[in-house]
């Protein structure tokens, strides 16, 4: 299942900002649509009036049996009522970063960086997916999709800071944040 995450002039979410973090920037599109398909058709003509990010929601890489016990034990679904603020976060990782072995990765994903132990304590305010995409052809290498009520962006700003902080991140040479707020239709 592709997931499909659109910048246009519609959809269900209303951008409230885009800021390159590290690397190029996106356009701002005033409207984000995020659409689930079994397949994806590529654009006939790149649009000015839009961009699309797409990735694969996979297994999970480099956590452990009691890591994912942990994460299932506590996170919670995406699509909640009251998660009206959403992030979108796409990343690239520099070419040493997948020079490295896999376990060399895991080493520096979490033994060092701990970015499976230091998330659990922002769970289950916040709903969270990785979905791949380098191997897509995608400009990215991961789109992170993140979903919190109001009452919780405070949280998680301190969560994209720690990550941010962690060697985990001197290896992203593009990222991206785009915050969005889910569009309410009036009666």
């Amino acid at each position: 299942m592709f997931r499909t995450f659109r910048g246009g002039q519609s959809g269900g979410w209303r951008v409230t900002s885009v800021s390159p973090v590290t690397g190029e920037p996106l356009p701002f599109m005033p409207a984000l649509s995020v659409n689930d398909s079994d397949a994806v058709s590529l654009p006939l003509v790149p649009s000015r009036n839009a961009w699309r990010l797409v990735g694969v929601a996979s297994t999970l890489r480099y956590t452990e049996r009691a890591e994912k016990q942990k994460l299932t034990a506590v996170q919670a679904g995406l699509g909640r009522m009251e998660a009206t603020c959403a992030a979108l976060i796409p990343i690239r990782k520099s070419q040493a970063w997948w020079e490295l072995t896999q376990d060399e990765r895991r080493k520096i994903f979490e033994d060092r960086s701990h970015h499976i132990a230091s998330s659990l304590r922002f769970l289950p305010a916040i709903a969270r997916q990785l979905y791949h995409c380098r191997d897509l052809g995608e400009p990215f290498d991961f789109l992170t999709w993140f979903e919190f009520a109001p009452a919780h962006a405070s949280l998680f700003e301190e969560l994209v800071a720690m990550l941010r902080r962690t060697e985990e991140w001197t290896y992203v040479e593009r990222e991206v944040d785009v915050r969005v707020v889910k569009e309410v239709l009036s009666a």
